[in-house]
């Protein structure tokens, strides 16, 4: 099959756009000339700057409905040859027919009627298996063989650039012994995916009092308020930085860090991608689904079964899977991670 004009569609989140880049390595690798155009949500977009494998990036149209028809009328004079749809959704499933590709992949683990809009149903093969792998497997159903891959994140010289510059005003570089970064990161999506922010602020406490670390708070803009009432809570004053940096520049201060902890969400998956290590804690998703992929990776899960009571709330109470987990097993980990990164160093 030789295809030269390929759309993939990934209307989610962060974390699940960055999950889905071994894809698009496979893509090119397979169709090294190919125009490979990706189409996400809006917000989401920044995990695909500079990515060497696509080479262009659309952002979903979710205005008016004329402007959502101008949109696709615009998507099906593209003449795609393939569309691969690693959303999940029926909407994108819709998105794919209405392009007109003659070839047409997608998932449909829910045997949902959206399977008929496709020329073929990609069939994953382990029931837990990680989402990486999963996307991969609508390569399979090109009849490409697929190795396992890593997610990928590019930041600038310029993203660089901005996060040196802070650091140096911060006080971070200097010259002498500058101190050991750690980035927790106390928000998360969803509400029952968060740690408490007075154990996130022990935590804090206890590892700059044992490696006299510098802690920074991280987030997006809607997190600052969750981040400084973490802050509020310490002793050691750390910096908050929710919300000061673009996607990629948090990259790259993340790469910076000796560690980060944090809840599942995008912001662990750009840490783990960024190559640094990762005490991730993990309450009402799977590890073994959504678990970080890169660096050195520790992560804490109670293992109970939460699809009873995810959403809308959670049936436990002071028994959920993330008031489960202690400061003592997470400053643990966290620990062990900075020791062993000393170590190296």
């Amino acid at each position: 099959m030789n295809l030269q004009n390929i759309l993939i569609i990934k209307l989610r989140h962060i974390g699940d756009v960055l999950l889905s880049t071994p894809v698009l390595r496979g893509l090119r690798a397979a169709f090294p000339h190919a125009q490979l155009t990706m189409l996400v949500n809006r917000g989401t977009e920044g995990v695909l700057a500079h990515n060497p494998d696509v080479n262009e990036v659309l952002c979903l149209e979710k205005g008016s409905c004329g402007a959502q028809l101008k949109f696709v009328q615009m998507l099906r004079r593209r003449g795609f040859d393939a569309v691969i749809d690693l959303t999940d959704g029926d909407r994108s499933a819709i998105i794919g027919l209405v392009t007109g590709a003659p070839v047409r992949i997608g998932f449909n683990a829910e045997h949902r009627w959206r399977g008929l809009l496709y020329s073929a149903v990609a069939k994953p093969r382990p029931i837990d298996q990680h989402r990486v792998d999963y996307d991969l497997c609508a390569l399979r159903a090109l009849g490409l063989d697929t190795k396992p891959g890593t997610p990928a994140l590019y930041a600038s010289p310029a993203d660089e650039q901005v996060v040196e510059s802070w650091m140096q005003e911060a006080g971070l570089l200097s010259t002498q012994a500058p101190p050991l970064l750690v980035l927790l990161q106390p928000g998360a999506r969803y509400s029952l995916k968060v740690w408490s922010h007075e154990r996130f602020a022990q935590l804090a406490d206890r590892l700059a009092d044992k490696f006299a670390c510098r802690i920074l708070l991280g987030g997006d803009q809607r997190e600052r308020e969750v981040a400084e009432q973490v802050a509020h809570k310490t002793r050691c004053a750390p910096l908050v930085v929710a919300g000061k940096f673009s996607l990629l520049q948090f990259a790259s201060l993340v790469k910076r860090c000796a560690l980060f902890v944090g809840n599942d969400g995008g912001a662990m998956h750009i840490a783990s991608t960024m190559g640094t290590p990762v005490v991730a804690l993990f309450g009402p998703t799977y590890p073994q689904r959504w678990g970080p992929r890169g660096g050195p990776t520790q992560v804490i899960y109670k293992g109970l079964d939460c699809r009873a009571c995810y959403h809308p709330t959670c049936l436990r109470g002071d028994e959920s899977c993330m008031q489960q987990i202690t400061v003592d097993e997470v400053f643990t980990a966290s620990s062990r991670m900075l020791e062993r990164r000393m170590a190296g160093a």
